[in-house]
């Protein structure tokens, strides 16, 4: 089971970050430059995590998907969404079929 803490540990560092100096850490200057660049950072990381699948990598991908992890919380933090946000819409579609979920997107556009 995943420990949720430190996925609120992490969402409250993020949220607290926003408001930060952009000198003073890493996520605060990723803030300071604004969604494009936050969005571009998760590009990367999903380019990584696709390379690092296919070398068959195993703690490599671990180590691609944290970093896609990371930077979307930050950018779901951006937007005041957070993990429990998520984990509802993870527990919402837990039972439905990708198809049947795919088709009520379709339908809501």
């Amino acid at each position: 089971m995943i420990d949720l803490e430190v996925l609120h540990r992490l969402q409250k560092i993020l949220v607290e970050r926003k408001t930060a100096a952009p000198d003073s850490s890493y996520v605060a200057s990723l803030y300071a430059k604004g969604i494009d660049s936050i969005c571009k950072k998760i590009a990367e990381e999903a380019a990584e995590t696709i390379m690092a699948a296919k070398d068959g990598d195993r703690l490599h991908l671990v180590h691609e998907v944290t970093d896609l992890w990371f930077h979307s919380l930050m950018l779901l933090a951006q937007f005041d969404v957070g993990v429990d946000d998520v984990v509802a819409e993870f527990r919402r579609r837990e039972g439905i079929s990708g198809i049947d979920e795919k088709k009520r997107r379709g339908a809501e556009k």
